[in-house]
This record gives structure tokens, sequence and C-alpha cells, in this order.
């Protein structure tokens, strides 16, 4: 039977899978070691490949904007963890775009069992030997709320990665949802009205601050 028949892939609003594995900084046991945190748990291709390496100078330079809103960056591939820390080391000594070296501060994964890689499906067609450029957004109760996909071709934007915490987490502190192409300070969406008596109060309520475009779209402005 093929692997991927019985391989299911979480799904937003699971709980993340379980795994212990050893790291780049040490043994880990996902998810629990990260309670309480934001997790971007992302996956790789390959150690010693060009896009993959961008991105991980891309992170190292953002990695303190992201300990700022409280979340933490975790890595994966199925190299070995010498390979991993061998990788690292050469990042360290590259000068990415004349913009100065930098230090990879999170932890990778190792998976040559490749345990990890299958339970998260971010093993695919494409590549059945390599993890694709998986992203998988992790609240602080372990569940997923967020997963991204790109192929191996596409290095990530990393302002995406944020974005979609950040607005996440507006979303929990404040029970509204953001609009396309939302940065934090636009105005957010309210949710649509279930009655017939709340779609007639939301136009009446239009104000300074609520913005009414239909019954079923309210913007509130932010303050």
């Amino acid at each position: 039977m093929d692997e991927r028949e019985v391989t299911r892939m979480p799904m937003i609003g699971d709980t993340a899978p379980s795994f212990r594995s050893i790291t780049t900084k040490g043994k880990i046991n996902f998810p629990e070691d990260y309670k309480g945190k934001w997790v971007i748990f992302f996956s790789h291709p390959a150690d010693f490949t060009p896009v993959c390496t961008t991105e991980f100078i891309a992170l190292a330079k953002r990695y303190e904007e992201f300990k700022e809103i409280d979340t933490e960056l975790l890595g994966l591939s199925i190299d070995s963890l010498h390979s991993h820390l061998a990788w690292v080391k050469n990042i360290e000594g590259i000068d990415w775009k004349g913009e100065g070296r930098v230090e990879i501060p999170f932890p990778i994964v190792a998976d040559i069992s490749m345990q990890a890689a299958k339970m998260y499906g971010m093993l695919q067609t494409v590549a059945k030997t390599q993890t694709v450029r998986a992203v998988f957004v992790i609240d602080p109760q372990s569940i997923v709320r967020a997963i991204l996909y790109y192929p191996m071709s596409t290095g990530r934007n990393i302002d995406e990665l944020k974005r979609v915490v950040l607005s996440l987490q507006k979303h929990d502190a404040e029970n509204v949802s953001t609009p396309a192409d939302w940065r934090p300070g636009d105005d957010v969406v309210m949710g649509s009205p279930l009655t017939l008596e709340e779609a007639s109060d939301r136009i009446k309520d239009a104000s300074d601050e609520i913005v009414s475009y239909e019954w079923y779209l309210t913007a509130k402005k932010e303050k």
C-alpha cells in the first residue's frame, strides 16, 4: 500500500502531532516543549541548497522580530544532525547581498527517519525523498492554525509569515478578522450578522469607527 494513503497530514484546527528529535540546539519534544508560545514550524528541501540558504539568512535577520510577538522558529529537513551543523556554520560565513553575516539562532530538526516529515505531510509527490517548503503556524495551545506550502523553486516571504501570525493573534485578542492585504494598523472586518436584527443594527450603528459597506461587510477602524 502506498504510504501516502495511510499518512494523514494535520489540518487547520488539529492538535499538532507530537514527535521527539535531536536538533542543532539539542533534543526537543514537540510540540510539548513549545506550549505557551506561537511556533512557525517549517521544512526545507535539503541542506546546502541555494534557496534554503537565503531563507535561513532572512529568518535569522528577523528572528528578534518573531521573538517580540512571542513566536519561535523551528526548521526541519531529512538531513542528518552533522549535515545541519556543517551547513549552519557555512551559512554564518556568507555575506548575502552585502548585508552582513548572521548566526542561525533557531533549531533545525534532524529527521533522517522521515518520521516527522511524513507525520506533517512534508513529503510531496514531486519530491518523495525531500521535504517541500511547508509551513505550519501553531498556537500556544499546540493547535495548527495556518498551513502554507511552497514548491522547491520558490523562496518564502518572511513578511507574510509574520503577517499570518499577527493576524491570528489579532483575531484571538479581539474576535475580528483581517481583510485582503491587511497589515498591522489597517482596518479589520467584523463577522457576518447571524440574524436580520443584527444585520439591521449593523447598518444603523455605522459611525466614524464602524464603516458598513453592506449588511454582511463591516469594517472596524483601528484606533
